[in-house]
């Protein structure tokens, strides 16, 4: 029975785990001495890194568009072609293939991204460091010496400007500013993965002149590029040190202004103090979006970082998460896998906390970036398949255009596919009309109508693609290519067409809406085993560890196989992850274990989940929490042991709590449907669920006992009720439909909420 009641301010009590909780902050007794163990600083555009190389204090700076966007050499020959490869692949003939499209990519130095330069402070006479920490509520690096100096440095949340204060700085204070090694050898290789000399982009070395209290570094780079550092600094009377700095880019589209140094001044005379403010207003706004209090401490504070850095790598105006998005690699190499967007599970990955984590502000910067290089893509889908529509390559520079590599999936026809789910994320959570109209359909719209020209009807009357892979499943061989549809691209396509009918039904376009659902109707069931499990393709079962569970993708994120639908879509996750956990780890990534733990959570497998979240925050990251791919424990939990730096894995790991906490891709709300039994008491707030509803939850000694349900933009959904003696209370409009099996249907007014007290 659900009866009026008042609602006590308890709930909001229960929520005392904020991001002003220092226990969340990166704290060390000394200053890192790797730029990977840095502590990261951004704003989506700029980025820093303070750490510590050769004794002296560095600030490694970046820009998000600093890239050597020369074309492939070699790739756009008269063979670029699908029907090519296709013919290939019939004979049996791959090396070409491999030789023209695949190996450029691990020859070629460029295209590239490339890092910016950095600032180097002589920290030799101030004495051991006291105390050295990441406030990430504030996004401050503070950092304090015995003899009484201290640092405190940010970048600017919404100004394209990092800035440094230091206080009772001797009057011998020196700045350097240092270019990246454009020339010569770097003698301590670092990772052996994607990292050749930055000498072999061929520029010459930079020029750097400096005045009494400037200092500009400009570096020449291919085809016209030019990006400028400037550092700008004053001293008081108080022996105090205050400093600005920013990086400027010239391209064929944008010009360097004569001068950083106007600018500069104009917010150096403003004071540090005075431009923290609007700094500080930003990421208090930002906070405030969503909290999670759970009682596992590491992945707590795990969750916060990786919110952390999503508000520093992510931002609308500025281009979206690449593979280090503004950290790229400080030691003198090109970044691993040139530091580009990896459209096969990389950019995806990163963008998955957005939408529950309510920061979908911050994650239609992707979606963005899409739309502006539409035009670039519709060039490639022509030349390279030869058809109209939307196909992305699978690896790209800044501006869309295909780098090559391993063409299965560098440039598979399903890759816009998955990114059409990132369009229909963004409408679902946020049911912006206006969006779905001229964004969300159009895109899924263009991705059909390339998928129906790709595609055709094979003897049995199923439509299926000419050749058909599944990434990185063995790797860029021949035997990679299938003549069936592989799971992989079978769930992309029947999710893109199903989309697209959701979507053309909800914008009235009925006879569109017939046409993608009659299309949809020719795709085959997946391939399962005789157990009931996810095959690869019809002819590959799942027999080997692989760090991409491609396989695995109508479980999640498609959700086209859910635990909700019933005994027989049970079975196959429950089989499904079980052949995953029997093969196990050998050959997975960090990014692995938190895809992992989505699917267990998605299978309600909150334990599960729990322990892939630990495995990556205590065996995949470096000390600052970056994911490093590898297994740095060196326990057996992946035979990979290197540290090469991405993003993805750290952002997948967030989406995993969040799906842990809160799930609605089933057509209702679930609060809590996979945490440990062992987590008794837990609480989160606006967490963001399908349809525009914003969630707060808190659980007390095992027992679900409030949640909170905000409608932004109206409309009507159905909430699972954890316990049957229920009380309620309501504020603004909400009509109360239906109410049995455990489930109340409600419709709610934009800006309604209805809050449940459960017994």
């Amino acid at each position: 029975m659900i009866r009026t009641m008042l609602f006590s301010a308890a709930l909001l009590c229960l929520f005392n785990t904020k991001a002003q909780d220092r226990k969340h902050n990166l704290r060390f007794d000394s200053i890192p001495i790797r730029w990977d163990e840095a502590f990261p600083m951004g704003n989506g555009m700029i980025g820093e890194l303070v750490w510590a190389k050769d004794g002296k204090l560095r600030f490694s700076l970046d820009r998000a568009d600093l890239w050597d966007s020369r074309p492939m050499s070699g790739l756009h020959r008269k063979e670029f072609s699908y029907k090519w490869v296709q013919e290939q692949v019939a004979k049996k003939d791959y090396k070409p293939v491999q030789d023209y499209f695949d190996r450029p990519y691990d020859n070629e130095p460029a295209p590239t991204k490339i890092p910016g330069g950095a600032l180097e402070f002589n920290m030799s006479e101030w004495g051991e460091v006291r105390n050295a920490e990441l406030d990430i509520s504030t996004a401050t690096t503070l950092i304090t010496w015995s003899k009484g100096i201290s640092l405190k440095t940010f970048v600017h949340a919404s100004k394209p400007i990092g800035w440094f204060r230091f206080e009772n700085i001797p009057t011998n204070f020196d700045i350097q500013l240092i270019g990246p090694q454009y020339n010569g050898t770097v003698k301590n290789i670092g990772d052996p993965v994607g990292g050749d000399d930055l000498s072999r982009l061929g520029y010459e070395q930079g020029n750097i002149s400096k005045n009494k209290n400037t200092i500009t570094y400009v570096q020449e780079g291919w085809g016209g590029f030019k990006y400028r550092i400037t550092v700008q600094w004053k001293r008081d009377s108080k022996n105090n040190v205050e400093g600005v700095w920013t990086i400027n880019t010239e391209t064929k589209k944008q010009h360097l202004p004569p001068s950083d140094s106007n600018f500069l001044a104009s917010n150096i005379n403003k004071g540090f103090q005075q431009e923290q403010k609007s700094h500080l207003f930003w990421w208090k706004n930002y906070w405030s979006k969503s909290a999670i209090a759970v009682p596992d401490s590491i992945i707590e504070k795990q969750w916060y970082q990786e919110q952390y850095k999503f508000g520093s790598t992510s931002r609308k105006g500025a281009p979206p998460i690449s593979l280090q998005a503004i950290w790229t690699a400080d030691n003198g190499r090109i970044p691993p896998w040139k530091g580009d967007y990896h459209h096969d599970l990389n950019t995806q990955l990163s963008y998955w906390p957005s939408y529950s984590g309510n920061h979908l502000d911050e994650g239609i910067a992707y979606l963005d970036h899409l739309d502006e290089n539409k035009a670039n893509y519709k060039r490639f889908t022509k030349l390279y398949f030869g058809v109209e529509g939307i196909a992305v390559p699978g690896v790209t520079t800044l501006d869309g255009t295909e780098m090559g590599g391993w063409i299965q999936y560098s440039l598979s026809p399903t890759v816009s596919s998955w990114l059409s789910h990132h369009y229909y994320m963004q409408w679902r959570y946020g049911m912006d009309r206006e969006f779905l109209k001229k964004r969300a359909y159009p895109w899924i719209k263009d991705v059909a109508v390339f998928l129906e020209n790709i595609t055709t009807i094979d003897k049995n009357g199923f439509r299926k693609l000419p050749i058909s892979s599944s990434p990185e499943i063995n790797d860029n061989s021949l035997s990679a290519w299938f003549s069936e549809n592989t799971n992989y691209d079978l769930s992309l396509m029947k999710f893109n067409f199903g989309a697209a009918k959701e979507l053309a039904t909800e914008l009235g376009l009925k006879n569109e809406a017939a046409h993608w659902d009659s299309i949809l109707h020719q795709f085959s069931d997946f391939a399962l085993s005789e157990n009931h499990e996810l095959k690869f393709a019809p002819s590959l079962s799942y027999g080997v560890s692989h760090r991409h569970f491609s396989h695995l993708m109508a479980i999640h994120p498609l959700g086209l196989i859910k635990w909700e639908n019933g005994d027989k879509e049970k079975e196959i996750i429950r089989n499904t992850i079980s052949l995953l956990d029997s093969i196990g780890p050998d050959y997975w990534c960090g990014y692995s274990y938190a895809w992992e733990s989505n699917i267990k959570a998605r299978a309600k497998d909150g334990e599960g989940a729990a322990k892939a979240l630990q495995i990556f925050a205590n065996a995949f990251c470096s000390t600052n929490g970056f994911h490093l791919n590898g297994d740095q424990t060196k326990s057996g939990l992946s035979k990979f042991q290197y540290r090469p730096f991405t993003l993805e894995g750290n952002f997948a790991f967030a989406s995993g709590l969040q799906e842990m906490m809160l799930q609605s891709h089933a057509g209702y709300i679930d609060v809590m449907p996979a945490v440990p039994a062992s987590w008794k008491n837990i609480s989160f707030k606006q967490l963001r669920a399908e349809g525009a509803f914003l969630v707060d939850a808190t659980k007390k000694e095992g027992k679900i006992t409030t949640i909170k349900i905000k409608s932004e933009k109206g409309g009507t959904t159905r909430i699972r009720l954890p316990a049957s003696q229920t009380t309620k209370k309501i504020v603004g409009k909400i009509i109360v439909l239906n109410e049995k099996d455990g489930m109340l249907t409600a419709r709610f007014q934009p800006g309604a909420e209805l809050i449940l007290t459960l017994n």
